[in-house]
């Protein structure tokens, strides 16, 4: 999916809650959550390579990546922050099960998926809080 310029006219007209004074260091935060997690997934691979519980695991960790690439597109394409909130949580949802999931495999692991699994609520909480503050993009 790409991003297309009206998506993203769209949403840059939309009104932001007062509290997001953060929003230039988005990119950075996302930036900082993929190596974590590109590195916690190394790190259960080399855990165990090869074998089926890895596997399942790295599916996981694979479809995290694909609901988090899909936030954007997504919800530009359909002009919802209903559909971004939704999109959000599961991506919130899928890192907390991921997280209970590598945690006996790996501490480390576990400790490098903990950025995403802290930001994802966040950014969900935001997504939703602009969808109270822009009735007419819900």
């Amino acid at each position: 999916l790409i991003t297309r310029p009206a998506g993203v006219r769209w949403f840059y007209r939309l009104r932001r809650p007062e509290w997001l004074t953060f929003e230039g260091a988005i990119p950075l935060i996302w930036i900082t959550i993929f190596i974590c997690g590109g590195w916690s997934a190394y790190i259960v691979w080399e855990h165990d390579p090869g074998s089926g519980s890895t596997w399942l695991l790295m599916g996981l960790y694979l479809l995290l990546e694909i609901i988090t690439m899909a936030y954007t597109p997504v919800m530009f394409l359909f002009r919802s922050l209903t559909v971004g909130t939704i999109i959000g949580g599961t991506g919130a949802l899928l890192s907390l099960i991921l997280g209970l999931l590598i945690y006996p495999v790996s501490l480390v692991a576990f400790l490098l998926l903990l950025p995403y699994i802290i930001w994802s609520p966040i950014g969900t909480y935001t997504t939703w809080e602009m969808r109270r503050l822009n009735p007419g993009a819900a």
